[in-house]
C-alpha cells in the first residue's frame, strides 16, 4: 500500500467531515460540489443544489466500481478510505478489488496571480497502485453530464470535437444550442452560454446517452461511437461527454492518469452595457493556448499546478493558528474565490466582481465585499482594489445622486447599476451608513497594504463626501438597515455606530498619508471624541448594548476589529476586554449568537469578534464551537455564513464570498495585546 504517499490524507483531516466537498470551484457558474459524506452518496451538484452530475468509475480485473456519483445503481461503490481538502486540491482515496487509488480535483486558484486565478481548468488526476502485492488490470472512467451547460434540463445541447496536434487526441466540447452570452440574471441560475471542454488523457472519448455510455464501460471497458442526435434537450437520455483511460497495470509502484475539465464563458460579465472578458482571455486570447498550458501542467512539467504536498502554500501559515483553523481556512479560501469573476475593462483595468450567492444574486455588493476583504488584504491587495474600482466609478457617475456609497452594481452577471432598496431612485431601504463606512475602511486598509496613494487621490472627493455624511448621520444612526439586514431595521445601532466612528478615523488616517495634516488632526480628534461618547451611550454595566436606547441588550461588536488592525487607537483596552468577557458568557454549543434577539450567528462576524481577544485562549474559546459546527451541521451545503448556534442548522445563505472574512486573524495579531488601544 502507499499509505505514506504525499497525496494521502493527514490523520487530522481523516476525521473531518466538510459540509460539502469542493470539486470544481472556479466562479459562480463553474462550481461543482459533493454534498455527502462520500463521493458515491449522491449526484454531484452545483452550489445551488441543482444536479451537475459527473460520474466516475474504475474497472479492476474486469469488475466495475463507482467512485463518484450514483450512475448505475447496480455498480457497487468503491470504499472511500479518506478525504483531504487543501486550498487548491480535494483528494479522495478509495480501495476496490485490491487496488488503492486517489482521485484529486486540482484547480489553479492562486490568489497571488490574477491570470491564473481567472482560468477555469480543473485537473482530475487519478493515482493508483496495488494494495495486495498483486498486479491488477485497471481502467478509469469519467463523464460530465450536459447539465453543466444549461440552466435547466429542458434546454437543448450540442457537442463536437476539436482537433489538436497533441498526442492525447481530440478535445470534447459541449454547449447549449443557441446560447447567448449574458442572457439572464439572477441568483438560482446556472450558465447556459460558453462551452464545457474535456481534455482527455490517454484513452478514448465518446458523446452519448448516459445510460448507454456508462453501461458499455461497465460491461467491457469500451465506449460507444458518438451519438449524432443533436441538438436535443438534456432530459432526452441525458447526454454526457465521457472519457475512459487505456488499460493500465496497477503494481506496487504508484502511477497515474487523468484529464482536464474547463469552461470557456467568453464574456462572463457585463459592466455598464459593455461585455468584458476574463483576464486570461485578454492576455493569451486563445483557448488552445490555455489548453497547452493546462496540458503541460497535467503531465507534471509545471509543478506550480500539480500540488502533492500537504505543506503547499499557504497551509503552513494557517496551521500556526491551529489545525482546526487551517481546515476552516481551506474551505473558505476555495469558496470565497469561486464566488468571484475577474476580468479586464476595455482599457485594461483589472476588475473583480463578486456574486451575492443564495441571497439576492446581486453583483458587487459592498457589504459582501467588506466581510470578504481580509483574504485580499492578506494575499493580494490589488484584488481588493479590483473589487472597489467598479463601485468607485459608479459612485462618481452623475446618475448616482446620493451623498452616501452605493450598495451594489446590479444582479449577477450584469453590473449596470444598483437594484437593492429601490436602486438609484430612493433612499428608502438602503444602507447609507453601512456602505459609506465599509468603503472608507476598505480604502484605508488598501492604502496601508499597498501604498497606492494615486488611487486614493483619484477618488478623494468621494471619500470626503462619505466621511462628511458619516459625521452628520453615523454616530447615532437613524432607523436603517445594516449589513445584517435579515434582522430588520434598527435605530441607534451601537455596532453600526462603531463602523462610522472607525471609518471617520480611517479617513483621517488617509488624510495624513496624503499630506493633509490639518484635516488629519481634525478627523482624528473628532473620531476619538465620538469614541468616548460611544462608550457612554452604549455602556450597560459589564458590556455594551445592541442599541443605545435598549438597556439589557447586547451584540457582537465585530466592526471594532478595524481599530485594532489599523492601529487607530480609538477605544481603550477595557472595551475589548469587557466585550470579550461578556461574549464568553453567551456562548452556545455551536457558537456565539449575533446578538440577544436570536440564536443565529454569522460565521464571518464571529471570526472577527474572536479577533478582539487579547489572549489566544479567549480567541480559541470563541472559535472552537465554530469548528464543531462546521464538522457537525446536518445541512450538507457549501459553507453557510448564517446558522443556528444551538442546532447547527443553516438558517440561510451558502457558498457566499463573505467567508473571506475567515482570514481576519492574519491581519489582527490577536495573540498580542491590542495594539493602538487608546482613549
Amino acid at each position: 500500500m502507499f499509505a505514506t504517499a504525499a497525496f494521502l490524507t493527514m490523520a487530522a483531516q481523516q476525521q473531518f467531515r466538510p459540509p460539502a466537498i469542493p470539486l470544481v470551484t472556479h466562479d459562480p457558474y463553474f462550481s461543482i460540489w459533493s454534498f455527502g459524506d462520500k463521493l458515491t452518496d449522491d449526484w454531484t451538484k452545483h452550489w445551488t443544489g441543482k444536479n451537475h452530475a459527473m460520474v466516475g468509475m474504475i474497472r479492476v480485473d474486469g469488475k466495475c466500481y463507482r467512485w463518484m456519483s450514483r450512475g448505475l445503481e447496480d455498480v457497487p461503490a468503491a470504499e472511500q478510505v479518506s478525504l483531504k481538502v487543501l486550498p487548491r486540491r480535494s483528494a479522495v482515496t478509495f480501495t476496490a478489488g485490491g487496488v488503492e487509488f486517489t482521485v484529486s480535483f486540482i484547480c489553479r486558484q492562486d490568489i497571488r496571480d490574477e491570470n491564473m486565478l481567472s482560468r477555469s481548468d480543473t485537473y482530475v488526476s487519478m493515482s493508483y497502485l496495488s494494495a495486495d502485492s498483486r498486479d491488477h488490470d485497471v481502467q478509469f472512467y469519467l463523464d460530465c453530464s450536459s447539465e453543466l451547460v444549461v440552466n435547466d434540463s429542458s434546454q437543448e445541447v450540442e457537442w463536437s470535437r476539436l482537433n489538436t496536434s497533441g498526442e492525447d487526441g481530440t478535445i470534447l466540447a459541449m454547449w447549449h444550442s443557441g446560447g447567448r452570452p449574458l442572457n439572464r440574471v439572477g441568483d438560482d441560475h446556472r450558465i447556459d452560454w460558453g462551452k464545457l471542454y474535456m481534455i482527455p488523457g490517454r484513452g478514448r472519448t465518446s458523446f452519448g446517452s448516459s445510460q448507454e455510455v456508462r453501461q458499455m464501460f461497465v460491461e467491457n471497458g469500451n465506449l460507444p461511437p458518438d451519438d449524432t442526435r443533436m441538438p436535443r434537450p438534456v432530459q432526452d437520455d441525458w447526454p454526457v461527454a465521457a472519457w475512459r483511460s487505456e488499460k493500465l497495470k496497477a503494481t506496487s509502484k504508484v502511477d497515474g492518469v487523468g484529464c482536464i475539465l474547463a469552461y470557456d464563458d467568453d464574456t462572463p460579465i457585463e459592466y455598464f452595457r459593455r461585455p468584458l472578458r476574463p483576464v486570461w482571455r485578454t492576455e493569451s486570447g486563445s483557448w488552445t493556448e490555455d489548453w497547452q498550458t493546462a496540458n503541460k501542467a497535467m503531465k507534471g512539467t509545471d509543478d506550480r499546478f500539480l500540488l502533492t504536498d500537504d505543506n503547499e502554500w499557504p497551509m503552513p501559515q494557517w496551521r500556526k493558528l491551529g489545525s482546526d483553523y487551517a481546515t476552516l481556512a481551506t474551505l473558505a479560501y476555495r469558496q470565497c474565490l469561486a464566488g468571484h469573476k475577474i476580468v479586464r475593462d476595455i482599457d485594461g483595468t483589472l476588475l473583480m466582481f463578486g456574486k451575492e450567492n443564495f441571497s439576492n444574486g446581486c453583483i458587487g455588493t459592498v457589504d459582501v465585499m467588506y466581510p470578504a476583504c481580509p483574504i485580499f488584504l492578506a494575499y493580494n491587495p490589488a484584488l481588493l482594489k479590483a473589487n472597489m474600482e467598479p463601485i468607485m466609478q459608479y459612485a462618481s457617475m452623475p446618475r448616482w445622486k446620493w451623498k452616501f456609497a452605493p450598495h451594489d452594481l446590479g444582479t449577477y452577471p450584469k453590473a449596470n447599476g444598483q437594484v437593492y432598496g429601490g436602486g438609484e431612485k430612493t433612499e428608502e431601504n438602503q444602507m447609507p451608513v453601512e456602505e459609506s463606512g465599509n468603503m472608507l475602511i476598505m480604502a484605508a486598509a488598501y492604502l496601508e497594504k499597498s501604498g497606492d496613494k494615486a488611487w486614493i487621490e483619484k477618488y478623494w472627493s468621494k471619500f470626503t463626501e462619505w466621511a462628511e455624511y458619516l459625521k452628520q448621520y453615523g454616530v447615532d444612526p437613524g432607523n436603517q438597515l445594516c449589513t445584517d439586514d435579515f434582522a430588520g431595521h434598527l435605530a441607534h445601532n451601537a455596532n453600526l455606530s462603531i463602523k462610522a466612528i472607525v471609518a471617520m478615523a480611517c479617513y483621517g488616517k488617509m488624510c495624513g498619508a496624503l499630506g493633509h495634516e490639518k484635516d488629519k488632526t481634525y478627523w482624528t480628534d473628532m473620531s476619538h471624541k465620538f469614541a468616548r461618547d460611544w462608550m457612554k451611550m452604549a455602556g450597560d454595566g459589564d458590556h455594551y448594548r445592541l442599541a443605545f436606547d435598549k438597556p439589557g441588550t447586547w451584540s457582537q461588536k465585530y466592526n471594532l476589529v478595524w481599530d485594532k488592525v489599523l492601529k487607530l487607537g480609538l477605544f481603550p483596552q477595557e472595551v475589548y476586554d469587557k466585550e470579550v468577557a461578556y461574549y464568553l458568557k453567551k456562548m452556545n454549543k455551536y457558537g456565539l449568537p449575533l446578538d440577544n434577539r436570536a440564536d443565529y450567528t454569522k460565521l464571518d462576524w464571529t471570526v472577527w469578534t474572536a479577533c478582539l481577544a487579547s489572549k489566544k485562549e479567549d480567541f480559541e474559546k470563541i472559535m472552537a464551537p465554530v469548528y464543531k459546527w462546521m464538522n457537525e451541521t446536518p445541512d450538507r451545503v457549501p459553507l453557510s455564513d448564517w446558522y443556528d448556534t444551538k442546532t447547527a442548522r443553516c438558517v440561510g445563505f451558502r457558498a457566499r464570498t463573505v467567508v473571506g472574512g475567515v482570514f481576519m486573524p492574519l491581519l489582527s495579531g490577536f495573540t498580542s495585546p491590542v495594539q493602538g488601544a487608546g482613549g
